[in-house]
This record gives structure tokens, C-alpha cells and sequence, in this order.
């Protein structure tokens, strides 16, 4: 097995920062919980979404959530693991999963930031822009199985159904 030896010259910019200053520019309300954790809530079409950002120093790794405000039945969680399997089937950044305490559906991702200054505004604003979009694109997916009855492949077609044309 291979050992890498590491050795840091620089430190990396806590990120949470750059996120502090996005979040009030956007008049978004948020709680820095501390200097290495913070809550955002966010309005979005279908629901309200809170964004849970943690920084990772010893690791340089900004770990990121957007959590829905949508419950899971336990009743309901088994064909919500099969919806997230074909979910992330589609997805290039980042995954959905299930918080384990909230029993709510997330957008999770993790960015390593080591070897760079910290990461910059333009990265930022990606990765909320991203999980926001995803989020909006497969709630109904979300809602179809657990209100709705739906099978995983059934939500999904009707979720991510593409119109063509103009009406």
C-alpha cells in the first residue's frame, strides 16, 4: 500500500466565510452556529429548503446538504430508496439521500478544497444554484412516492416529463 506523505504550506480559507457573505447579500436568513457550521433557509417553488454547510479544516472538505421540508413515512421509505437509486442515476454532481434523524429527502455534496486558497464566490453560488435546481427537478419525483403511491420509474417519468414546443 502507498503512503502519502502531506504536508500543508498554506492554510485554506475557511469557506463559510465566502457562504456568510452570499447569504446577505441574497437577504437569505441564516444561523452561524459556529465558525465551522451554518443554517440557511430558502424559499424555493415546491417547498422550503434549509442549506446546512460544515467546514472540515483538518481536512480542507466542505460538506453541504439541502434538506426539503418534506417527511417520510416509514411506510413509504422503502420505495423512496429505490427512487433514490434511479435519481442518482441522473445526477453528475452531488446525490440525494435520506437524513437518518429527520427522515427528510437531501441534496448532499462534499467539495474538497485542498491545495487551493479557499473557494471562491463563483464556486459558492454553483453549488447552491445546483442543489436548488436539483431539488426543484425532482420534488414531485419525491412527492409521487410518498403521497402519491407512485413506483420509482413511474415518478420519475412523470417528474422530469420534457415539453416540447410552446403552448
Amino acid at each position: 500500500m502507498t503512503n502519502v506523505a502531506v504536508e500543508s504550506v498554506s492554510a485554506t480559507r475557511n469557506p463559510l466565510d465566502v457562504v456568510e457573505e452570499i447569504v446577505t447579500a441574497n437577504e437569505w436568513p441564516f444561523d452561524r452556529l459556529s465558525d465551522d457550521e451554518m443554517v440557511v433557509e430558502i424559499g424555493g417553488r415546491w417547498c422550503d429548503y434549509r442549506l446546512y454547510f460544515v467546514w472540515q479544516g483538518e481536512i480542507s472538505a466542505l460538506q453541504f446538504t439541502c434538506q426539503f421540508d418534506m417527511k417520510i413515512q416509514s411506510n413509504r421509505r422503502s420505495a423512496v430508496h429505490d427512487l433514490l437509486a434511479e435519481v442518482n442515476a441522473k445526477m453528475w454532481i452531488g446525490h440525494f439521500d435520506i437524513c437518518s434523524d429527520e427522515h427528510t429527502p437531501m441534496f448532499r455534496q462534499t467539495t474538497l478544497l485542498r491545495g487551493s486558497r479557499g473557494a471562491t464566490i463563483e464556486q459558492l453560488e454553483d453549488l447552491v444554484e445546483i442543489a436548488l435546481s436539483e431539488c426543484e427537478r425532482f420534488y414531485p419525483a419525491f412527492q409521487f412516492v410518498i403521497w402519491g403511491g407512485k413506483s420509482a420509474s413511474e415518478a420519475v417519468s412523470a417528474a422530469i416529463l420534457d415539453t416540447v414546443g410552446e403552448a
